[in-house]
């Protein structure tokens, strides 16, 4: 038998109209263009049982629980044209975001507190089909100097068997667009709490809180909270410029916006309300000081502690 390639992968993923139950993904419109890592086809909990036998050994383990979890990176890049969802927008949706699209104007992603759509995912491994319904994810968002920007999404779904399954033909990838390095000229604006330090690295954790649970009557995967943070490395300022350490010690919030992207389309705006800096520390970054900071990023109105334009 042919050894299974690790390069030979498919990625569908599609919203679900009923929680848990399979809307069937297709390869000409619902492929993903992405990284796969820590994929747990089947991640268990076993309880043991603790008999008392007349001689020594394992009594063995019953099996209480199984899900799957998996983690899909996908590159910040945009759509053909501004004002139309970008292909990865079910992903985030399956994380807690609300997306509504204005036609030649924007696409708006904003959290949300009720409401969540779930996906189910295939993963084509070769020969084999792993499938998870009912999923909902936890993402972070990296954008660094001199690199590429991503979005990483953790998800957690239901157990489905494995199955042999030929990777189907008519993948489609086209409407994925190529994104733009992190740089001077791609990345324009980084602020924070009215300064325009340089900036080095950036991301943002929602920080979902997403539980399997399996009780009698339901099995499902649930968002139940989020504590969305941010970390963000930077040229250290004078005093004058910000005071960065005051605002910490106050426990002062404030505006937070990045603008990454040139092209009509792919132009990304993160925006924060309330971000609440802590954890300083110093690093050295090719003999210059920066300053790394921490930051929590609260809610101004509910439901706003970070949006993400594309345009």
């Amino acid at each position: 038998m042919a050894d299974k390639l690790m390069r030979n992968v498919a990625l569908l993923i599609k919203q679900e109209s009923v929680y848990g139950t399979d809307p069937v993904p297709a390869a000409g419109t619902n492929a993903i263009l992405a990284q796969v890592s820590n994929a747990q086809p089947v991640q268990t909990q076993f309880e043991e049982r603790q008999n008392v036998k007349s001689y020594l050994g394992s009594s063995g383990s019953i099996q209480v629980a199984a899900w799957s979890t998996i983690t899909v990176q996908f590159e910040l890049a945009g759509s053909s044209g501004t004002g139309t969802a970008p292909p990865w927008g079910p992903l985030i949706e399956a994380c807690g975001f609300a997306e509504v699209a204005t036609p030649a104007t924007d696409v708006v992603y904003t959290p949300v507190s009720t409401g969540f759509e779930s996906v189910t995912i295939y993963y084509y491994l070769d020969g084999l089909l792993h499938k998870m319904t009912g999923a909902f994810g936890n993402p972070t968002f990296t954008i660094n100097s001199r690199g590429i920007p991503v979005s990483s999404v953790d998800f957690t779904g239901l157990y489905n068997a494995t199955a042999d399954a030929s990777i189907p033909g008519g993948v489609d990838y086209s409407a994925f667009q190529t994104p733009q390095a992190v740089n001077n000229t791609n990345t324009t604006a980084f602020s924070l709490h009215g300064a325009s330090p340089v900036l080095d690295t950036f991301s943002i954790s929602v920080n979902n809180t997403v539980p399997y649970q399996n009780m009698v009557g339901e099995e499902r995967v649930s968002i139940t909270d989020r504590r969305m943070s941010a970390n963000a490395s930077f040229k250290m300022t004078s005093v004058a410029t910000k005071a960065w350490h005051n605002l910490i010690r106050a426990g002062t919030t404030g505006a937070l916006a990045l603008t990454h992207g040139t092209t009509a389309g792919s132009i990304f705006d993160f925006d924060a309300p309330a971000a609440q800096l802590k954890e300083p520390s110093y690093s050295d970054k090719d003999g210059v000081v920066m300053l790394n900071l921490g930051m929590d990023l609260l809610p101004d109105s509910g439901n706003d502690e970070l949006v993400i334009t594309v345009t």
